[in-house]
């Protein structure tokens, strides 16, 4: 949803101005403070299915809901963002005649709608087949004070999973069309933290696909599983010269970039439900080059990866794998340059995945990644670092309480072109979500976030440019049948 014209929210939304009203009551400092938070929904916080209430039950007998829908749902947020655009530059920074982005502030209203169907219920008793599943959940999203940043992401799922003896498959499909803004963000004299413009860079309008495919054939002790996957961004924006006049300054040009690999993974059980595994992936990294430029970072790799997977012990599950990636970048042409040193480095891949059931209220979720990939904004690979940790406490059937932390980390000093390749940056996030359950069908949650964007690449001239503060807090509503 985009809005023509710069509104008042008083105006334009009584129901968000309500939620609104409620949110500055309870937090009062917390709007005031410069901070931030997330990325591509910033007032989003992780929001829980409504638990089942005492008063559940009467509304549960009135009206069955099929066994072949899942979900459906509508959820509304009003949020306040501090800093939109993530920019700490002071004006004093800026070329003469530009204006800073820094702590652009907006109040931001979210509805989203979701329907979630699984056809193995219509098709009747089919042993084999465990899941075919398909979901569209968009998200309808206005910022009413930076009206550039408002837009539509239309969020599609698909999921097929089945088993025939000893053989079984499984293929996850994540499609996403952001409806937003064709012209990039532009910060004056390029003066930003990467993760400013990284997540700025979600709400232009784009395609998104994520695929996962495999299949697994068991023996008593030994496993075999081929694999492929497929990550796609197909962007949208307008791409200008940074040489022309008319090019703002700082203009971020975004182009299309993608990574699809296959192999296999070859799996050992030492225990019951717990298995080692060494694998192998051959890829392809693509990155799109600019008419006006020479360089770009496509290269295929070669991964071989040591993993653990299953369950260590009681309400403890880990799926890990990281190894050696050895990297080759595409040879140097008269029309092509890749921008690094070394055409055939060697490099690292890992991944992990562990959750923890501490109490029967207790949850606790390790996510990291350590990968490297092409840039958003062009020429220069990066090595790409995300660690993320989550706790979920249940008070009661009612009231639960989320908290995380995340850290994100974008090293480019692999590239050799100067000031290019002189980047290191890091967003430090605090995440906190309060819900409250009214009944099975009702919910509520309350969240705030708040975001740390450093600068750790040494020797950079005015590095508190590259530094930034966010901070979120939102109140939303939930609805599900």
């Amino acid at each position: 949803m985009k809005l023509g014209r710069k509104v008042s929210p008083l105006k334009q939304n009584p129901v968000a101005n309500a939620l609104a009203a409620a949110l500055v009551l309870s937090l009062p400092q917390a709007t005031e403070a410069a901070g931030g938070a997330d990325t591509t929904v910033p007032p989003v916080a992780p929001s829980s299915s409504p638990a089942t209430g005492k008063d559940s039950a009467a509304a549960d007998a009135a009206f069955q809901k099929p066994a072949w829908l899942m979900d459906l749902s509508v959820g509304a947020r009003e949020g306040y963002d501090n800093n939109v655009f993530l920019s700490g530059v002071d004006q004093k920074y800026v070329p003469a005649g530009a204006s800073t982005l820094e702590n652009r502030g907006s109040w931001v209203t979210i509805v989203s709608p979701k329907v979630a169907v699984n056809a193995v219920p219509l098709l009747g008793s089919q042993e084999w087949l465990q899941a075919l599943s398909l979901s569209y959940a968009p998200d309808f999203i206005s910022y009413h004070d930076q009206s550039t940043e408002s837009y539509t992401a239309h969020r599609a799922a698909a999921a097929l999973k089945g088993s025939v003896g000893a053989f079984s498959f499984n293929a996850e499909d994540s499609f996403v069309y952001v409806n937003g803004s064709q012209t990039g963000p532009a910060y004056p004299g390029s003066l930003l933290n990467a993760w400013s413009t990284i997540n700025v860079k979600d709400r232009r309008e784009q395609i998104q696909d994520r695929a996962k495919l495999s299949f697994q054939y068991d023996w008593q002790k030994w496993f075999i599983r081929p694999t492929a996957a497929l990550i796609y961004f197909d962007m949208k924006t307008a791409l200008l010269n940074p040489a022309l006049a008319t090019t703002p300054s700082g203009y971020q040009n975004y182009e299309d970039r993608n990574d699809v690999n296959g192999g296999a993974d070859l799996g050992y059980k030492v225990l019951p439900k717990l298995a080692v595994t060494l694998g192998y992936r051959y890829g392809h990294q693509y990155q799109q080059q600019f008419a006006w430029d020479l360089h770009s970072s496509s290269s295929d790799y070669q991964r071989v990866l040591l993993g653990i997977e299953g369950q260590l012990c009681k309400g403890l599950k880990v799926q890990l794998q990281g190894g050696p990636d050895f990297r080759c970048y595409d040879p140097d042409t008269a029309t092509h340059i890749a921008p690094v040193d070394d055409h055939h480095p060697v490099t690292y891949y890992g991944e992990a995945l562990v959750t923890a059931t501490l109490t029967t209220n207790d949850m606790l979720t390790f996510k990291y990644k350590q990968w490297e990939f092409v840039s958003a904004c062009g020429r220069v690979p990066y090595f790409d670092s995300s660690y993320d940790i989550s706790w979920q406490h249940k008070f009661n059937r009612q009231f639960s309480l989320d908290l995380g932390g995340r850290i994100l980390g974008a090293d480019y000093t692999s590239g050799n072109l100067g000031a290019s390749s002189l980047r290191n940056d890091y967003d430090y996030i605090l995440a906190a979500t309060a819900h409250y359950a009214f009944n099975a069908h009702v919910g509520a949650d309350l969240g705030y976030s708040a975001d740390f964007g450093r600068n750790a690449q040494d020797n950079i001239a005015n590095s508190s440019t590259r530094d930034f503060q966010r901070q979120v807090v939102s109140l939303g509503l939930q609805f599900k049948l």
